[in-house]
């Protein structure tokens, strides 16, 4: 089961056991993580967060979720959208904190 660590402002950290196969936003929807949402759907990019560790442990972004961080010029293999991203089955740990532009 990964490990996903939330990043927050001022050097703080949720460390959260995610079920294999869980999207990230259900994860933040059950825990107090800091990741702001809006649409939920892949239309507005609120949900942006910089993956700082542990990429191999998410599923590939589908097209809507390229289309979204090509809006914004972001790089899929750094930035993601949490609403989207699911957390592929087995050990890792992956950090993430939500995009700071």
């Amino acid at each position: 089961m990964p490990l996903v660590v939330f990043e927050t402002p001022g050097s703080t950290s949720i460390e959260i056991a995610a079920p294999d196969g869980i999207r990230l936003i259900d994860l933040c929807d059950e825990q107090p993580a800091t990741v702001p949402f809006s649409c939920r759907s892949a239309s507005c990019g609120t949900c942006r967060v910089d993956v700082l560790e542990g990429a191999d442990l998410l599923e590939p972004p589908a097209d809507e979720e390229l289309d979204v961080l090509d809006i914004f010029g972001d790089d899929p293999a750094r930035r993601r959208l949490a609403c989207q991203l699911r957390v592929r089955p087995g050990p890792g740990r992956l950090r993430v904190r939500p995009a700071d532009d």
